[in-house]
C-alpha cells in the first residue's frame, strides 16, 4: 500500500466509483471490492481523509461497498433483461462480467440450458443498457476476451471479436480492460476507444516462487519455453526479464483436413538450447482442452527436464482433469499454475498440482486508477515489479509482498 505513487492519491475521482459485477464473476468481483475498501480507507491517515471528504468531487471515493445491486432475470421462454437496483446516476460505472462461466444455468421452456459465452454476452449488453443513460461512464472488465480467438478472418468467415468491440463501442463504453488477449491487434477494430490489455507476468513469477520448493531463477535452473509460435512474444519477454533462456515449439498441421473446426496437429518440432537438468517454465494464454500443452510437456520431460510448470492466464480444462491427473501421476508435468480471472471447476482448486495466482489486488489497482484518470502504463508493463521481487529474493526477503498491486 506504502508503494503506490502519491500523485495517485492527490487526484479526485472522475465520478462516483460502481461496480456491476454480473453472477458469471461475482466471487472475483467481491475480492476485488475489498481491495478497493481497504486500499482508498487506509491510504491516508483519519484527519487527511476527513479534509478530502469536504469536498464535493470527492463523494463516493470512500464506501462501505462499492458493488451495485443487479440482476439478469430470464422468462419462460429463456429471453432475459437487466436490471440495477439502485442509482447510477452520474458514476463511473465498471460492468464486469466472465464469458467462460458455464456453470451458471437458466430455464427455456422447463428445461435447464447451461450459460454460453454468447448469453453472458448479451447480459453484459443488457446491464449496459440498463444503465448508460444514467452513468457518467461506462468501463467493461471482460478478462476472457469475448470470442478472442476468431480475431480474423482467412477464408469465408465471421469475425466476432472485432465486431463485439464495435458493438460495444457504439453503446458508448469508454474504456475495455480484458487480460492477455489471443491477439491484442484485435482493437485496431475501435481505434477510437481505449482498450487495455493486462498481463499476469508477475503474479506468475511470485506464486512459483511461493510455493515451489528450490525454484532457483538463473540460466543454469530455468528456463522459459512457448508451447507455439503465437505464445513467442510473451515467453521472449518472461525470458528477458529474468534473465533466462527462452525455446519454442511450432507445430507441424495436416492442412488438408479441418477437425473440430482446425488443421489437426502432427507433430511439436522443438527449436532452443538443451533443457536437460532445468526447471521449465511454459507460458501461454490459456488451457482449453489441455491436448497441446501436455504433448509440449511429455516432449519437455523426453529431453531430460527437470521440472515442466505450465503457466497459462485462464484455465479453462474443457475436457475435464482426468488427462491432467494422469499425467501428473506419470510424472509429465509438475506443476499448473493459472489466474483467478475466470471460473475455474471446483474440483481444480483442491488438485496438489494446481497454483492460483490471484489478480484481484492488481485489478482493483487499474480500477482504483481509471476511477482517477490516472495513468495505467505503468500497470500494462510488470517489469519493474519483477525486478524489485528478483532483488528481494537476491536478499533472501522471501516475505516481499511487494504493493497493492500484487
Amino acid at each position: 500500500m506504502d508503494n503506490m505513487d502519491d500523485y495517485s492519491w492527490n487526484r479526485l475521482p472522475v465520478a462516483p466509483l460502481k461496480i456491476a459485477a454480473l453472477e458469471s464473476c461475482r466471487e472475483l468481483a467481491e475480492k476485488v471490492n475489498q481491495h478497493l475498501v481497504e486500499m482508498r480507507t487506509s491510504s491516508s491517515t483519519a484527519e487527511a481523509l476527513e479534509e478530502r471528504r469536504k469536498s464535493l468531487h470527492y463523494r463516493g471515493y470512500d464506501a462501505e461497498s462499492y458493488l451495485l445491486d443487479i440482476n439478469c432475470p430470464r422468462f419462460g421462454t429463456g429471453e432475459g433483461k437487466g436490471e440495477i437496483n439502485e442509482s447510477v446516476r452520474g458514476a463511473d460505472l465498471f460492468v464486469m462480467v466472465d464469458v467462460t462461466n458455464y456453470s451458471l444455468t437458466y430455464k427455456v421452456d422447463g428445461n435447464i440450458n447451461h450459460m454460453s459465452p454468447d448469453d453472458h454476452f448479451a447480459d453484459l449488453k443488457r446491464i449496459i443498457l440498463s444503465g448508460k443513460a444514467a452513468a457518467h461512464r461506462v468501463n467493461v472488465i471482460m478478462p476472457f476476451l469475448y470470442e478472442g480467438r476468431q480475431h480474423r478472418r482467412s477464408k469465408r468467415e465471421s469475425l466476432d471479436c472485432a465486431y463485439m468491440l464495435t458493438e460495444l463501442e457504439n453503446m458508448g463504453i469508454s474504456n475495455f480492460i480484458t487480460f492477455d488477449a489471443h491477439d491484442p491487434r484485435v482493437q485496431n477494430a475501435t481505434p477510437l476507444t481505449d482498450f487495455n490489455n493486462f498481463m499476469p507476468t508477475y503474479q506468475f513469477i511470485k506464486t512459483c516462487v511461493r510455493n515451489i520448493p528450490d525454484f532457483e531463477i538463473d540460466k543454469n535452473h530455468l528456463m522459459v519455453i512457448s508451447p507455439d509460435e503465437g505464445a513467442m512474444e510473451r515467453s521472449i519477454y518472461v525470458a528477458n526479464v529474468l534473465g533466462v533462456d527462452v525455446g519454442t515449439f511450432y507445430k507441424r498441421r495436416d492442412y488438408s483436413k479441418v477437425v473440430n473446426g482446425r488443421n489437426p496437429i502432427v507433430a511439436h518440432e522443438f527449436l532452443g538450447a538443451s533443457v536437460e537438468g532445468k526447471d521449465v517454465m511454459v507460458i501461454d494464454d490459456m488451457i482449453s482442452s489441455g491436448e497441446s500443452m501436455l504433448d509440449t510437456a511429455r516432449d519437455l520431460k523426453s529431453r531430460g527436464a527437470r521440472r515442466v510448470i505450465v503457466c497459462a492466464t485462464f484455465g479453462l480444462f474443457t475436457n475435464g482433469l482426468d488427462k491432467f491427473r494422469e499425467m501428473h501421476d506419470a510424472g509429465i508435468f509438475d506443476y499448473v499454475c493459472t489466474t483467478n480471472l475466470n471460473y475455474r471447476i471446483p474440483e481444480l482448486l483442491k488438485e496438489p498440482w494446481y497454483l492460483e495466482a490471484d489478480m484481484s489486488a492488481y485489478l482493483a489497482y487499474i480500477i482504483h486508477s481509471l476511477n482517477l484518470d490516472s495513468t495505467v502504463s505503468d500497470k500494462l508493463s510488470s517489469t519493474q515489479k519483477i525486478r524489485e521481487f528478483l532483488d528481494n529474493l537476491k536478499n533472501d526477503d522471501y516475505e516481499y509482498f511487494g504493493s497493492v498491486v500484487d
